[in-house]
């Protein structure tokens, strides 16, 4: 009979013995789906970042350029020099008519392309 008697809980104030630790609070499970979130960010980011290959936008010492064009006909030339990064956007009326012509630029068959100045 002596082990169907109740057993006492000591109460030292912390532990899993506390009547008060227990948690209940069902939002505590909202924080951990909170912290797995994030880590699923900055993971997505990384691996993001190293498929498009962009560490260069965070190297200093690196130089690149972009070139997009717009389906409006609009380009945009981004350029990065060391911590500086600078966006043109140039339009087809406001590359019409300035500069002269330096020579010709061919496409060969393969892909590659061939500058001849006259």
């Amino acid at each position: 009979m002596k082990y169907l008697q109740k057993r006492r809980i000591k109460k030292t104030g912390r532990g899993f013995g506390n009547p008060a630790f227990r948690d209940d609070d069902p939002m505590t499970g909202v924080a951990n789906l909170f912290d797995i979130g994030l880590v699923f960010i900055v993971g997505l980011l990384m691996t993001l970042f190293s498929a498009y290959h962009l560490q260069d936008l965070f190297n200093q010492k690196s130089e690149m350029t972009i070139m997009k064009q717009h389906a409006s006909g609009e380009m945009e030339i981004i350029t990065k020099k060391g911590t500086r990064v600078k966006a043109m956007k140039i339009s087809k009326s406001k590359a019409a008519g300035q500069g002269e012509r330096l020579g010709i630029a061919y496409r060969l068959k393969d892909g590659t392309m061939v500058y001849v100045p006259e």
